[in-house]
């Protein structure tokens, strides 16, 4: 039985900590260690850890890096033929481990497996959707650009090999490392990690078609204003262009439209009117492929910015919170027929 390490950075996640560690220690799939990185967390954050008494467990403490910085302190370390992340504040279904390695060891091509994602509140309770990618399987570069179907960090279990293939060193301590993520982005650093992924190696990355992480979300409004995240999302085109210049040609317009709409359905989320009605006028002036590629989720993403400009504040919500159960209700069909059209198979 193959050790996965399962890598998991604190800071400033108190509130969550605790259920996170423990949705690992309760999976299935015994065969793990837990590295918990402290990434010089302010509050009580590590104290908690400190009262779980599993011998997997292993906490590593060294000075705020970021996500990525933890991420990387964490594979350095990590003694696991596979690797697996799991943010602070998100937990896992008990059988998510044990459903990846039966998907990587059945299928040796494969070297990201990732499943769909249930969204969660503050609280740990259900919202009812979730994070369907329109693709599990044959995702290509440019499709990873442009929609990155992983979706979050809590959702992929990686082969090593894998991060070794794509690691790279640098010096930003005094002294030179091995690299996988990023280091210089504080944001976006996910989807460059999985963008250099699915160009420079040959590796598979497929989906499951279930629902096994649970993402937290944050109701505190953006994680950062739409310019911000955008300007993050930029530098990964940047990146990228160095070493894939073609690609980028081809597919940047597209790529930041599918990236302005993604953010225009964030702002109709946390109820920014103006902002949405902003992005999603940038995305369609961006690239008119995503109305060809996509129109009922475009078209859907305008009319909702639209809706929420001009209705009141609440009849617009129960718009939306009739639109969430019926988009719940269509994901959980989507879920059923992938499950049984779908060629992937338990071993």
């Amino acid at each position: 039985m193959k050790k996965v390490s399962v890598i998991i950075p604190v800071y400033n996640v108190e509130k969550y900590i605790a259920a996170t560690i423990q949705s690992v220690l309760s999976q299935t799939y015994p065969n793990f260690e837990l590295l918990i990185i402290d990434d010089s967390s302010p509050d009580n954050s590590i104290k908690i850890c400190q009262q779980f008494t599993d011998s997997r467990i292993k906490i590593i403490h060294q000075n705020n890096r970021g996500l990525a910085g933890a991420r990387n302190a964490g594979i350095r370390n990590a003694q696991g033929e596979y690797i697996a992340f799991l943010d602070g504040d998100d937990l896992w279904l008990p059988e998510k481990l044990e459903k990846h390695i039966q998907h990587l060891e059945s299928s040796p091509l494969i070297g990201v497996s990732f499943s769909q994602s249930a969204f969660i509140d503050e609280g740990g309770k259900p919202l009812g959707i979730y994070q369907v990618p329109r693709k599990l399987q044959n995702i290509t570069a440019p499709y990873m650009l442009c929609r990155n179907p992983i979706g979050n960090g809590s959702a992929p279990v990686i082969r090593r090999e894998v991060l070794e293939e794509i690691k790279f060193q640098d010096n930003l301590q005094g002294y030179p490392e091995d690299f996988y993520f990023d280091e210089h982005f504080r944001r976006s650093e996910d989807i460059e990690c999985w963008i250099r992924i699915a160009i420079r190696t040959s590796w598979k990355i497929e989906g499951i078609p279930e629902a096994l992480t649970l993402y937290r979300v944050n109701t505190q409004g953006l994680s950062a204003n739409w310019q911000e995240q955008l300007e993050s999302w930029e530098k990964v085109i940047d990146k990228t262009r160095l070493y894939a210049p073609e690609i980028i040609h081809q597919w940047e317009n597209p790529a930041r439209a599918y990236q302005l709409r993604y953010l225009a359905r964030r702002a109709v989320s946390q109820g920014s009117a103006l902002m949405a009605v902003e992005l999603i006028h940038k995305a369609l002036g961006t690239s008119w492929l995503i109305l060809v590629e996509e129109p009922r989720r475009t078209l859907m993403t305008w009319a909702a910015s639209y809706l929420l400009f001009l209705l009141p504040d609440s009849f617009f919500n129960q718009l939306q919170y009739l639109a969430m159960k019926i988009t719940g209700f269509t994901q959980k069909k989507r879920f059923i027929k992938s499950s049984l059209g779908n060629k992937y198979k338990s071993a």
